[in-house]
């Protein structure tokens, strides 16, 4: 009888809507594929809207089925381009959206973005019963509900390979490079590039007056380093990577000090294989979820299984680094 009632649950589920919001990140395509095939798989209909929720309202979309997604698992960005709506905070943009929604006669919805997008979706809802799940977008990591956010790992792995190559030059110049990496609210990125990277110190947003403690780790650092990597989070308190490396240079005006901002070469590139694996894990249960008759909920991984976390949970964690992370990059960077 189970059986039955799902097949009949799945039979519901004609046509459903894809879209990408927010900023961008590696993985996006992956997951958009794995939407449109499942969808495909249980004779689904697809269509994407261009440029996230503004596409929504704007009711400009693309028709998607296996062979138009077909060649964009391996692809940084997203085919469906985003953007961060302004008109989709109004109730006119709300209402267009939810117009939008009734015209093409959608079942459901599949947002990929982060928590602002979630959020949207929740004021969404009040206009429309459409059901509506989430996969998360964004390179912070920084999400509740899932151990890994689309295009996360891929950010740290740009980041790391950068990393390297700027140590090649600190070495043969005996320079101080001060990094700057993205991590507006959390200093996820930074924390795991600078472990896999051997860098010799870290500012987080999560930590406080740690400028104080960098100026007496420089100052006891060992006359025979002949490279020292410093990699700041956007978001620290400290006032970005030229600020740090100035402050630096007033207490050590012997070190040759210089900064590299990575900024949204982050953002871009060919997606990782465990990138690519957990895009269309949760692309896949996007979809399995919709059929489930689940809503308002954001498909994640915890302990290597797909969660569900309804939106209004699945927000940003300001919340402590792991504390033997910390402690083994400060061990390791002696």
């Amino acid at each position: 009888m189970y059986f039955i009632d799902y097949i009949r649950r799945k039979k519901v589920m004609k046509k459903i809507g894809v879209l990408t919001s927010g900023g961008d990140s590696p993985g996006m395509n992956a997951c958009i594929r794995a939407v449109v095939r499942t969808a495909a798989y249980y004779n689904i209909q697809t269509i994407g809207f261009i440029r996230g929720y503004e596409g929504l309202i704007d009711n400009n979309y693309i028709e998607l089925n296996r062979s138009s997604v077909s060649g964009i698992i391996q692809r940084g960005g997203t085919i469906l381009k985003t953007a961060r709506s302004d008109r989709f905070k109004t109730i006119e943009g709300l209402q267009k959206a939810a117009q939008t929604i009734l015209q093409h006669q959608l079942d459901g919805l599949v947002i990929i973005g982060g928590d602002g997008s979630f959020k949207g979706a929740i004021e969404l809802s009040k206009y429309t019963d459409v059901k509506i799940v989430g996969c998360p977008g964004t390179i912070d990591n920084d999400l509740i509900g899932t151990d890994f956010t689309i295009g996360y790992d891929t950010a740290i792995n740009t980041v790391v390979d950068a990393v390297d190559k700027l140590r090649d030059t600190a070495e043969s110049h005996d320079r101080i490079f001060v990094v700057e990496v993205m991590g507006r609210d959390a200093g996820l990125i930074a924390l795991r590039s600078a472990i896999a990277s051997g860098a010799e110190a870290i500012l987080v947003p999560e930590i406080k007056n740690d400028l104080d403690v960098l100026i007496q780790k420089v100052q006891a650092w060992r006359k025979d380093k002949s490279s020292k990597i410093i990699i700041v989070a956007e978001g620290d308190e400290s006032g970005g990577a030229y600020k740090v490396a100035e402050i630096i240079k007033q207490h050590q005006p012997q070190h040759d000090v210089r900064v590299t901002i990575l900024g949204h070469i982050q953002r871009g590139g060919n997606p990782t294989c465990m990138e690519r694996v957990n895009a269309s894990i949760m692309g896949y249960h996007a979809v399995k979820a919709l059929l489930d008759n689940k809503h308002l909920v954001m498909i994640g991984i915890v302990d290597k299984k797909p969660t569900y976390t309804p939106f209004e949970k699945a927000t940003k964690h300001i919340q402590e680094l792991h504390p033997d992370l910390l402690q083994m990059l400060e061990i390791l960077s002696c």
